[in-house]
Parts: structure tokens; C-alpha cells; sequence
């Protein structure tokens, strides 16, 4: 059975989610989805005040090795519990999310291209962009409403991390994307995908 791995990247606040979204729901028994979000590291010896500080938008932050081996198992087949992050925490959760093995796997995250192996695996690389501004007004509305986060914490890190970050890691994997989209409400860039996947599931 061939599976196709479909990688969904860009910045903060781009899109990426609802793109990601829309194909999930176009396909639903198929499609499987993994966060890269998921992954970022256990930090249960750091201090809360000082997680809160952690860049968490440079590749470091997040166990990669894991995601690769489990997306290694899903394409062979075999079942995965991935791990689950708690942002009010900055800490992962000891909860985890099984993951049942499919044709598609949607993995998304902002530096899912950055990385060689995971951009070595992924059959089809999308890059979804956005106007910073719209991005970090996305993003405030997000963590405040969906991440209990505090709006002085939000700009904070914004500016130390976040944006910096952006520049340095995120916005040069747009040229490793296959296809480049400006919002994930793009019905055009959505048609062409969903047609290519379409096309794999008949022909098995």
C-alpha cells in the first residue's frame, strides 16, 4: 500500500492549520495528522518562569528524531501514540495521541522543512505564507484564546524569539517548498493537492 506524506510548513499565524483542515476534512477515513508542535521536548527539570523564556522557534526545541521514527512506523504501517504538548505549560502533557496508521499523512509544523530527513520523507512540500502582520495578530488572538496565554507574554516573545527565529529558520525553507501558497484558503493551490491525492488513493 503506497502512502504519501504531505508536509504543511510556514511561519506563525500563515495558515497552515486551516490548509491542513480543509484536506482532513476532504478526506477524513484516509488521512492521519501529525504536529510537529507535539514534539517539542519535555521540560519537566526547568522552572516554569523559565520555560516561558525557552525559544521555542529554533529547531532544538523540538525532538525531531521522534517524529522521524514515528513517521518512519506510520508509513510501514504500524500505529503510533504521539506525544502531546500543553502550551499553558510550555511542557508536554502526559497524555498522548494515537495515531492510527493511513494512505495520507498530513504533518505540519513551522520548521518541518528545516530539517533534511523530515524534508527527505515528505512527497509533497507546501509552504503557506502570510503578511507579518496578519500573522502575529492571528497568532494573538490564538494563544489568548486557545493557549491561555497573557498578551505581554505573546509580545515578548514575539519579538525575542519569534520573529527572529522566522527570518533565520522558517521564511529560507519556502524555496525547498514544492508549491507556495499566501493563505490556506486558497482554492486554487487546495484543488491541485487534493487532486494529486486523489489520483494516488485510485491508483493504490
Amino acid at each position: 500500500m503506497s502512502v504519501m506524506i504531505i508536509g504543511i510548513a510556514g511561519g506563525t499565524g500563515s495558515g497552515k492549520s486551516t490548509f491542513t483542515n480543509r484536506l482532513k476534512e476532504a478526506f477524513r477515513d484516509d488521512v492521519a495528522v501529525i504536529y510537529h508542535d507535539n514534539y517539542y521536548r519535555r521540560q519537566d527539570e526547568v522552572p516554569f518562569e523559565k520555560r516561558k523564556k525557552v525559544n521555542y522557534d529554533h529547531p532544538a526545541s523540538l525532538e525531531t528524531d521522534l517524529m522521524i521514527r514515528h513517521l518512519e512506523m506510520l508509513k510501514s504501517g504500524q500505529a503510533v501514540d504521539c506525544p502531546v504538548y500543553d502550551y499553558s505549560l510550555h511542557n508536554r502533557s502526559d497524555q498522548t495521541l494515537h495515531i492510527d496508521p493511513k494512505r495520507i499523512i498530513l504533518a505540519e509544523g513551522i520548521l518541518l522543512l528545516a530539517d533534511p530527513r523530515l524534508r527527505d520523507m515528505i512527497d509533497i512540500k507546501i509552504y503557506v505564507e502570510a503578511d507579518a502582520d496578519e500573522r502575529i495578530l492571528r497568532r494573538i488572538v490564538r494563544d489568548v484564546k486557545e493557549r491561555g496565554r497573557d498578551l505581554d507574554n505573546i509580545v515578548d516573545q514575539y519579538l525575542t524569539t519569534v520573529k527572529p527565529m522566522h527570518y533565520l529558520y522558517v521564511e529560507p525553507t519556502r524555496a525547498m517548498a514544492d508549491v507556495v501558497i499566501n493563505s490556506g484558503m486558497n482554492d486554487v493551490a487546495f484543488d491541485v493537492v487534493k487532486s494529486k491525492i486523489q489520483l494516488m488513493l485510485e491508483e493504490g
